[in-house]
């Protein structure tokens, strides 16, 4: 991607020509030495570079890679740690990492897979002969280059005799698909048999195209990672047993590098040799779904912004539904959690002087976690420890914030003060944090609607339930057991919508939870329904192999009645505009493979007459979408917003940020401000006019946990943030920089 304005024209004599990626610690930039050499020029953000535990933590890394020789480790070439902004050049490395090449083509075969598994082998020889274990050893640090692989970034790596370690301090450190047991539960019994495990993890991915313990949250991964089997369908012999065994949860029974190297060597044959593929294809293997660059999910457990669906173990789906729950899910666009019935107070109108909506005169900013102790419910946060616990969503209901998550109970905070108001009790006794999960589906009548899933400790299986909540004590109103194989459960139209078998839906009152009508689903189709709004609308696809049409099921909020349309099966319903729904299509996908395609159009549809109307975008667009004051937003994963028209269109404006990961944008229709937020609580605020950037704030937290950043949610004139740690802020817009205070 090109320089920005901002960045710097050389660093440490290296005149920088590119600039390959950005995370939430630092930005990588091609450079290239007055030879003509090129490197990967490593520079840490600013705000790091005064944290001494930080450039230890930086040098730490430089004397780990320049320890490191071999022909699959990118050397160090030059580094200056102790430099205004500490910086590090390595060898440049022509090539994608291998997460963008199993996002672009798919699962690894053959000879492509051999390379790299000795690849990597050889490069762990290299890594653990000199003591260092490297311990984040995962697709997005392996290089694909055209003579094998390359293992990069040793930013948590440690020598193998080290106890008393930086990257030990209370928090997780790695990236948990790939993560070892002993690296989620003592990480001072780390060792190299964890680079195995990673490895391991890291090939079943490579030959897939998922992991071995996905789910569609990291802290339930890492869950299963310490607690269950690994998930190795559609592996075959002698490959398999190999897996296994780096992939048992006991260090000391997995497979030492020399004996793995002879062992791969004999399961996976040469490009040419012939044989067998090692990979068995079956109908009923999961769809590989483009998820987020980087990211890849098991069609079953894929996770969509915003709605965020949790189940604790991916469902077990026949060939077909597979498909159409790829696309279901992959096709629902964000819309949001739930709105409130208007009955919340309306925020201040802008000032005379300022864009920006004055807080009320005792506001200030705060900052708070969701594990603080509680004055009503459940005093302290569910379970000792909260490692497992995070990535809450949040919404806005009155003087309310109320966030859920996986480990977290419901809680509400003060959304003027950020000091917290109660903790919902409702987790069943001796559920543990990691194996129970609660999300929000929307505020109505004062009351709090949830799903809640957990693992029951008599060794059932999963159980979900609906629960209504009293917003104002946190007080349990209702719940019922409910069955959401086939629906996406939702507040929509007034209504929370449940199903108690599968193949009916059941509309219930939000305060009282009482079952008002109930109506069949269209056979063989899993619906989704849209959040929000007056009415009740679903969109249902077909969980055979038909994929030419999907239903859309338009329901009477009073008594359930119901009527059909049919409309393309590769959209997904955006909102609401004009009295016309407003949806996303990509064009017709060839073949099977599960590749997403970006959007390419928007199509209107009259739910009254099924009239039809096709509009085509200026360029296609992927990431997270939003429709919001008559406009569409897009935001790209690496941080480019866009907006169009949804009945022309055209492209009002494209701007880019240097946010990582950004979450779907929020509009003020007030303000006509636009804001995105990061995973790492990175948040940016543009003019909705006309896409200029009016600032960008540092990061609030270190928290990367994730594939998508937060939704920014609007209070009186506040930016409300809750990232994946569970950390939530509120700020002002007028002086993003303005220092909070605890909530």
């Amino acid at each position: 991607m090109p320089l920005r304005k901002d960045d710097p024209k050389s660093i440490g004599g290296y005149r920088l020509v590119d600039r390959l990626g950005a995370g939430g610690m630092g930005i990588v930039y091609q450079g290239r030495s007055r030879s003509g050499r090129d490197v990967a020029v490593k520079v840490v953000h600013a705000q790091y570079a005064e944290d001494p535990v930080f450039r230890a933590r930086f040098r730490q890394e430089i004397a780990a890679i320049r320890k490191v020789s071999g022909a699959f480790t990118a050397p160090v070439v030059d580094a200056d740690p102790e430099a205004d902004r500490p910086w590090m050049a390595t060898q440049y490395v022509p090539g994608r990492s291998l997460a963008d090449r199993i996002r672009d083509r798919g699962a690894l075969r053959d000879g492509e897979l051999r390379q790299l598994a000795l690849g990597l082998v050889e490069a762990l020889r290299d890594i653990h002969r000199v003591g260092v274990v490297h311990r984040d050893l995962k697709p997005a640090n392996v290089l694909m280059a055209e003579d094998g692989p390359r293992v990069i970034d040793f930013g948590i790596s440690r020598a193998a005799e080290a106890h008393n370690t930086l990257t030990e301090t209370g928090q997780m450190i790695g990236t948990p698909p790939f993560m070892s047991p002993e690296q989620l539960t003592d990480a001072r019994t780390v060792g190299p048999a964890s680079d195995i495990f990673s490895l391991g993890a890291l090939l079943v991915y490579a030959t897939t195209g998922r992991g071995p313990f996905d789910t569609d949250s990291p802290y339930l991964t890492a869950y299963r990672v310490v607690h269950y089997e690994p998930v190795l369908d559609g592996i075959g012999q002698p490959l398999r047993g190999i897996l296994e065994r780096c992939l048992t949860k006991q260090a000391a029974d997995r497979p030492g590098l020399d004996e793995l190297a002879q062992e791969l060597a004999a399961a996976l044959p040469e490009a040419d040799s012939g044989g067998m593929p090692t990979v068995t294809l079956r109908g009923d293997d999961p769809v590989v779904v483009r998820t987020r660059p980087g990211t890849v999910a098991d069609a079953a457990s894929t996770t969509w912004p915003g709605r965020r669906r949790r189940r604790i173990r991916p469902l077990l789906a026949a060939a077909g539904t597979v498909g159409a729950l790829a696309l279901g899910l992959l096709w629902y666009v964000r819309f949001g959690p739930g709105f409130e019935d208007g009955s919340g107070t309306a925020s201040p109108a802008p000032t005379a002087t300022s864009r920006w909506t004055t807080p009320p005169g005792d506001w200030k900013p705060w900052q708070t976690t969701l594990f603080e102790t509680a004055p009503l419910g459940a005093r302290k946060a569910l379970g000792a420890d909260n490692s497992l616990a995070g990535e809450p969503a949040c919404l806005v209901s009155g003087d309310g914030a109320y966030c859920a998550g996986d480990g977290i109970l419901p809680v509400r905070l003060d959304a003027r003060t950020g000091k917290t108001v109660w903790r919902a009790d409702i987790a069943p006794a001796g559920v543990e944090t990691g194996s129970h999960t609660t999300s929000l589906l929307g505020v109505r009548s004062g009351t709090v609607v949830l799903r809640q899933g957990f693992l029951p400790v008599t060794g059932e299986a999963d159980l979900t339930e609906v629960v209504g909540l009293d917003a104002e004590t946190g007080e349990q109103l209702w719940k019922h057991r409910v069955k959401d194989d086939n629906l996406e459960m939702a507040l929509s139209g007034g209504l929370v919508i449940t199903s108690a078998d599968g193949s009916t839906v059941t509309a219930r009152s939000p305060r009282t939870g009482t079952a008002l009508w109930t109506a069949r689903i269209p056979k063989g189709h899993y619906c989704t329904f849209l959040a929000g709004g007056t009415d009740v609308y679903a969109q249902c696809h077909s969980t055979g192999e038909s994929t030419e049409n999907s239903v859309l099921l338009v329901l009477d909020p009073a008594d359930g009645s119901a009527r059909t349309l049919k409309i393309p099966y590769q959209s997904g319903i955006l909102g609401v505009l004009d009295g016309r729904l407003v949806m996303l299509q990509a064009p017709a996908q060839e073949g099977t493979s599960g590749e997403v395609l970006p959007y390419d159009r928007v199509l209107l549809v009259d739910p009254d007459t099924g009239a039809r109307t096709t509009v085509k975008l200026a360029k296609s667009l992927e990431g997270e979408a939003a429709l919001s004051g008559g406009t569409l937003w897009f935001v790209s994963p690496g941080g480019v917003v866009t907006a169009l028209s949804p009945l022309t269109g055209e492209q009002l404006w494209q701007t880019r940020t240097s946010l990582e990961q950004p979450g779907a944008a929020t509009y003020d229709t007030r303000s006509r401000t636009l804001y995105v937020a990061s995973i790492s609580g990175r948040v940016a605020a543009l003019d909705g006019r006309k896409g200029t950037s009016l600032w960008e704030t540092l990061p609030r937290t270190g928290a990367s946990g994730g594939t998508v950043g937060p939704r920014v949610l609007l209070y009186e004139g506040s930016a409300i943030v809750a990232t994946s740690d569970g950390t939530v802020f509120a700020l002002d817009p007028a002086d993003p920089e303005r220092k909070p205070v605890s909530g």
